[in-house]
């Protein structure tokens, strides 16, 4: 059941069998009502994360009143892209189970537990960031909106240069390239609100890199995704997510009618 009015800063644990993973999965919910938003953990991120780096201040006052519920869940990288020494197909093998996970499974959970019958929001730092994007290019049909901080969109990458069809499919800096200027899913990408933010500081290179890509891939066909670079101060650390996640949360929930 959803959570009652009254917003508890401490949060309500989830726990949740995915078939698709065949295992137990976990999650932090908070709020209370509003539009439910995903959010995405950072590498090697747990549920809690969220909530334990400070993030949850930028939220508060949409929390407080009501017009977001915060759904966070658990990564698997430790098995997936932080598996430096495993299999390159069988760990992107398992994140695409994990994509699964979160789409067919868990997502059905969220709107029903929220109930909410329309599309959702999407956001992360660093990794999280990278899944939101590609979650929300992917999956325009589940996400309404989405603010990507810090994420890097070339998978094959950050899998030490190994590509194959589940890489390129989870690779928005190759299938978004390649994907024809009169295919449908354009318009089902306008129809969404999507923030990528990333700094130029420290530790940002391969996300300014990417972004580059993506930036002249949108502008080449006419998607109209906001790409926001912020100053050379701005390094690839919780300080600056949560100044950023302040910023433009409340243009995107004014974007979105939510």
């Amino acid at each position: 059941m959803p959570f009652q009015k009254g917003y508890n800063m401490s949060g309500r644990y989830q726990h949740f069998y995915s078939h698709a993973l065949s295992r137990d999965t976990h999650s932090m919910v908070y709020g209370y009502g509003g539009k439910p938003v995903l959010v995405l953990p950072s590498q090697d991120g747990v549920a809690k994360d969220f909530e334990g780096f400070g993030m949850l201040p930028s939220c508060e006052p949409y929390l407080r009143d009501g017009r977001i519920t915060l759904y966070c869940v658990d990564s698997i990288d430790k098995e997936t892209w932080s598996n430096y020494n495993g299999n390159p197909r069988q760990r992107i093998e398992l994140h695409e189970r994990w994509i699964t996970y979160l789409t067919q499974e868990y997502i059905p959970f969220i709107k029903e537990d929220a109930g909410w019958e329309g599309r959702i929001m999407a956001t992360g730092c660093s990794m999280g960031g990278t899944h939101t994007g590609n979650l929300v290019l992917r999956f325009p049909n589940l996400f309404d909106s989405a603010i990507s901080l810090s994420g890097a969109f070339d998978a094959s990458w950050l899998l030490g240069g190994y590509m194959d069809d589940l890489v390129y499919q989870n690779s928005p800096v190759h299938y978004m390239p390649n994907l024809p200027e009169d295919h449908y899913f354009i318009d089902a990408i306008n129809s969404c609100k999507i923030i990528f933010c990333s700094g130029q500081g420290a530790w940002e290179d391969e996300m300014l890199r990417t972004l580059a890509i993506l930036q002249k891939t949108f502008n080449e066909k006419g998607i109209n995704a906001w790409i926001d670079l912020w100053g050379y101060d701005v390094n690839h650390d919780w300080p600056w997510w949560r100044k950023q996640l302040a910023y433009f949360l409340p243009k995107i929930l004014e974007a979105v009618g939510a």
